[in-house]
């Protein structure tokens, strides 16, 4: 039986669709999907603290990346006692994750050496081929196909079903403070849902400021920041009011401002990018799309923000 090492927590979810919970033997400190994967080992650090507001985290990261430090570490003793025969890892954000460098130095040390396997999609397209590659590099190819099948009957039918309504400006909130808006497949899933995106797709999240938010003038907000629960999100999302040109915002007086899970989802390249492309359909154009999306999401109203 193969011995896994995941990198990444989309990776994770991966593997887990793929049927292959059991041969996973280490994940990182991030990984929470399945629940199936709450016993397996651990082997990844970060020097990031987790009671910190979204501006203090940003110079935290600032500062690392200026010094050229890693934000996160692999415990070498830990891959070594598992005996990983691949290891699944990621060369797309090295403030996301280990960085891919890192991981090929280790793993050369490590006796047996494992294979690397490096994901880096930037598209709803390569993600879902990731998963194919991850299904062959394991075994489950066929098991890959079957699964992109039903992922692209899915995608297929919001696309159809959005094909003919209107298509409103959506703005895709991935950090709060400074703003960065929602890149690499973001904008690819609102055209889909059938909206009109801020940005290019394939491109990295960048950096944003207010002035240039409300001259595209959202008339969808969708608030995710990268690495937050629901929950987290809540907590800060109020120093969004004092923001320049908040309560001038097309989405905001029109009240069609949402908090996702974009921890979960649309921040995590892995089988729920399709959920987050239902998600996405429901907040755009409720109506056509009623039901379709369960959770995940919440109203800016909900916390009594409206």
């Amino acid at each position: 039986m193969l011995r896994l090492v995941s990198l990444l927590p989309s990776l994770t979810e991966a593997l887990c669709a793929l049927g292959l919970v059991d041969e996973l033997v280490g994940i990182t400190h991030e990984c929470d999907y399945p629940p199936a994967i709450q016993t397996k080992t651990v082997v990844t650090t970060t020097t990031l603290a987790h009671d910190l507001t979204s501006l203090e985290i940003e110079e935290q990261v600032q500062r690392q990346v200026q010094q050229e430090a890693s934000l996160y570490g692999l415990d070498f003793a830990a891959l070594q006692r598992l005996q990983p025969d691949i290891i699944f890892t990621q060369g797309l954000c090295e403030v996301c994750a280990v960085s891919e460098t890192l991981v090929h130095a280790l793993a050369a040390k490590l006796d047996p050496v494992p294979k690397v396997v490096a994901i880096s999609p930037t598209s709803l397209a390569e993600v879902l081929t990731s998963i194919e590659t991850i299904g062959r590099a394991t075994g489950r190819g066929l098991m890959a196909q079957a699964l992109l099948q039903q992922a692209q009957a899915r995608i297929e039918s919001v696309v159809m079903g959005a094909r003919d309504l209107a298509r409103p400006r959506v703005f895709g909130l991935e950090w709060l403070d400074p703003p960065y808006a929602s890149g690499h497949w973001f904008p690819e899933l609102v055209t889909k849902a059938g909206g009109t995106p801020w940005g290019v797709a394939g491109q990295p999240s960048q950096r944003a400021h207010w002035d240039e938010i409300a001259e595209f003038a959202p008339e969808v907000l969708v608030i995710l920041p990268c690495g937050f629960s629901m929950e987290r999100t809540w907590s800060e999302v109020a120093i969004l009011r004092s923001q320049p040109h908040w309560s001038t915002l097309p989405a905001v007086r029109q009240n069609r401002v949402w908090v996702v899970d974009g921890n979960s989802y649309f921040n995590r390249p892995g089988p729920r990018l399709v959920d987050s492309l239902e998600i996405l359909a429901q907040i755009i154009h409720p109506q056509p799309f009623a039901g379709l999306a369960k959770q995940g999401f919440q109203h800016w109203a909900t916390a009594g923000m409206a």
